[in-house]
């Protein structure tokens, strides 16, 4: 590899994290649990990137895990307060979060009364760190449109429902989760809030802390941090004795690194042109076909000023629109959408913006293509490469 001193240096494709956007967002979100007296935990299913820890360890060392792995993760490189919540637990794998874990939510009564036992026990011991014991609920109330990334659809296999709990905790439970949003705002959260209480306020005053799950997207600029302030300080007004605990993913990498990756062809068929890059939507951003979106790109002209261009645009710069398709054999690993002021052509380079966050934890070796390397620009200084991938990384998951 030849010498990198910027990123336009760096051979495609590659994610890139910036050590300035990441700290800012650590920044807010400080200031946050601070303003609020609000515990904020670092949810690894957003981010698994650990060679970036260092940075987000000098804010926060707590975490939620739902993995034997992302709790060893968290032990390893972030903190030893890991908060674990699975929908289920086995007889081989509770032993060992047992051993790990700070606070563990059970999905159910039936799970809660199999393994407490085990905790009791634990925590009976002398010189052990003591294990608190969560049950997550169900609070019925949908904030999202998206049914995939809705925990509160109608037939959720997540939490307690409230008809089981008319009367009261069992013996042993010292806190409750529950986990309604994705992406949103303080004022769902206040939502769901109402639907929470009206179904388990009668069990708060038993309680020491109550989780309210991921999905805050405080560090998003619209967010109101205000209101999300005073929603929790009229929480601790209202329930003085607990510990008020969220888990964001999304807001901790928001906007915080990018997929780099070059045009390699353009085909068209039925009139519809399609550049295709060296990277893949399947395999590489994954969300962008499960979600749908589509993620802004860099070099193409902004989505308000798009529609304009196209009208303006004659027969001979029909080319303009442009779909993307990913470079493995899965029809639909393609998006479509795009206007650019010039015709794409191989060799350019398009930089697809937010690709840090559910990006590079979901990414997969489908068709064998090749992986992206990652990245991370610092403050100061050139580029540094943290991961490269190659042929033994694909061999070695069928090993």
């Amino acid at each position: 590899m030849k010498e990198i001193n910027t990123i336009a240096d760096i051979p495609t494709p590659f994610y890139i994290v910036y050590e300035e956007k990441l700290r800012a967002n650590l920044e807010k979100l400080k200031k946050v649990s601070e303003d609020a007296d609000l515990k904020i935990i670092m949810a690894f299913k957003a981010n698994a990137l650990w060679k970036t820890f260092p940075i987000i360890r000098e804010y926060f060392q707590s975490s939620t895990a739902s993995s034997l792995n992302e709790m060893i993760l968290s032990l390893d490189y972030l903190g030893n307060d890991v908060h674990a919540y699975c929908p289920v637990y086995t007889d081989a794998t509770f032993p060992e979060f047992l051993e790990g874990c700070a606070h563990i939510t059970f999905n159910s009564l039936s799970q809660f009364n199999k393994f407490y036992p085990l905790i009791k026990a634990h925590n009976a011991n002398e010189g052990t760190r003591k294990v608190s014991a969560g049950l997550r609920v169900n609070p019925h109330c949908s904030v999202i449109e998206t049914d995939i990334y809705n925990p509160c659809m109608p037939g959720s296999r997540f939490g307690e429902n409230p008809s089981n709990l008319k009367e009261g905790l069992p013996e042993g439970v010292e806190g409750l989760h529950f986990h309604a949003l994705c992406e949103s705002s303080s004022y769902d959260l206040e939502a769901v809030l109402e639907s929470f209480e009206n179904e388990y306020g009668h069990l708060l005053p038993s309680v020491k802390w109550l989780n309210m799950g991921g999905g805050h997207l405080i560090t998003r600029k619209d967010y109101d941090t205000a209101h999300l302030i005073k929603l929790m300080k009229s929480l601790h007004a209202k329930y003085p004795h607990l510990e008020l605990i969220i888990e964001p993913g999304s807001a901790f990498t928001w906007q915080t690194g990018d997929l780099v990756t070059e045009v390699l062809d353009v085909v068209e068929d039925s009139g519809i042109k399609t550049a295709i890059i060296d990277a893949s939507f399947a395999c590489h951003m994954p969300d962008c076909l499960e979600m749908p979106y589509k993620p802004v790109i860099a070099e193409a002209l902004p989505e308000e000023d798009s529609s304009t261009t196209a009208d303006k645009q004659g027969p001979e710069d029909e080319g303009f629109h442009y779909r993307l398709g990913g470079n493995s054999c899965l029809s639909g690993d393609y998006v479509d959408g795009w206007q650019f002021a010039h015709p794409l052509t191989p060799g350019h380079r398009l930089t697809l913006l937010d690709m840090n966050h559910y990006t590079t934890v979901k990414t997969t070796m489908f068709n064998g293509i090749q992986h992206p390397s990652i990245w991370l620009q610092p403050i100061v200084g050139n580029p540094l490469l943290l991961r490269q991938f190659d042929y033994t990384d694909y061999r070695d998951r069928m090993d």
